[in-house]
């Protein structure tokens, strides 16, 4: 699967098949954050891989949109290091998790990137040290097919935007309208 079919594949999976992920697959996704672009090369991330069912089941219940992640059989809790990158820690750790959602769906799992937790209870649980903030857990999986109504009418009322709509080109507010295959044999 190239990029670009990773990139147009992905949805978030609130429905995963109880079979593990395989420990190679684990690593290729760790590999992939470990790549991704970060301010001076600083790389402030760090991802504790939990699949203990009774620590999963524990996240599950950190907020309402969560629920889901006892029956994930991999949740990543992303941490950023504060102390070493105080501007960009943020930042730099969602791009690591952008590659790790892309490496996953070209691998043939599923993820859902969550940020319904409670970070206190994840911090204590998982012994995650003062200068780190907990951004976002990744919830990994082999997706079944499982009808989930709210994610239906989010994208039935919240569809994609054109690209006129979120791209100006030379300046705010003037729609990029990019030139077609036509346009060029026109002019």
């Amino acid at each position: 699967m190239d990029i670009i079919e990773a990139i147009r594949g992905r949805h978030s999976v609130r429905a995963y098949a109880p079979a593990p992920v395989e420990e190679d697959k684990i690593v290729q996704i760790l590999e992939a954050a470990s790549l991704a672009p970060s301010a001076a090369n600083i790389q402030p991330w760090h991802f504790i891989v939990v699949t203990d069912p009774q620590k999963r089941n524990s996240i599950s219940k950190g907020g309402i949109f969560a629920r889901f992640l006892s029956n994930s059989p991999v949740i990543v809790v992303c941490c950023s290091d504060k102390r070493a990158s105080p501007k960009w820690h943020l930042v730099d750790t969602t791009l690591a998790m952008q590659n790790m959602v892309l490496a996953a769906t070209g691998l043939g799992l599923g993820t859902c990137i969550v940020g319904s937790f409670n970070e206190l209870e994840i911090r204590k649980m998982l012994h995650i040290p003062e200068r780190f903030s907990v951004v976002a857990l990744l919830a990994i999986g082999y997706p079944i097919a499982k009808s989930d109504l709210t994610a239906n009418l989010l994208h039935f009322f919240r569809r994609r935007k054109e690209i006129q709509k979120i791209a100006s080109k030379e300046e705010f507010g003037r729609p990029y309208l990019p030139k077609t295959v036509s346009d060029d044999k026109a002019g």
